[in-house]
């Protein structure tokens, strides 16, 4: 199996994974933060919505300057409703796909560099981006899980059952 094809076997079950989260995540509560240092929900899930979003990129792209010195930073779509977020997220996971079905493993191997203002902050091969993006994926959905945890949103199965429902 080519990378590319791996990739994309994984981004179909963590797009399914970030569906049911995302399916549950409250409207309203967009300002709602569990602690002072933390991201507010609305940004939170609007981020686990468009991180596939990103793998487009790093395909698609040999860069991305997240604060270009002479354009706009990077600004997070959105949302209102949860239908809106899960939208969203099936549109990033649909460019993600076609990206990564268009791919070659040569393409895959050659440098990916993260800029902030021009500087570059991470430089690896794009395979390594794309790997890291489905981590940081994981880790910010993980943050989302317990929110909603803390909101007495009831939580779906993840890579496992959970305490609200005992099935995958």
């Amino acid at each position: 199996m080519d990378t590319g094809t791996l990739f994309v076997e994984l981004l179909d079950r963590e797009h399914a994974i970030s569906r049911r989260l995302l399916e549950r995540t409250p409207a309203g509560r967009h300002g709602w933060k569990p602690h002072d240092k933390s991201m507010e929900l609305g940004y939170l899930a609007g981020l686990v919505a468009s991180i596939p979003d990103w793998i487009a990129m790093q395909v698609e792209r040999d860069a991305l300057d997240l604060a270009p010195v002479d354009g706009p930073k990077f600004t997070m779509p959105r949302w209102s409703t949860a239908a809106e977020l899960v939208e969203l997220l099936d549109q990033a996971t649909g460019r993600a796909r076609r990206a990564l079905a268009g791919t070659s493993e040569s393409h895959l191997a050659a440098p990916w560099k993260l800029q902030v203002a021009g500087r570059t902050v991470a430089e690896s091969p794009r395979h390594a981006a794309i790997a890291d993006t489905f981590c940081h994926l994981a880790h910010h959905r993980g943050q989302l899980s317990v929110y909603l945890r803390l909101l007495e949103v009831p939580l779906p199965s993840i890579y496992g059952p959970s305490a609200d429902e005992r099935s995958f």
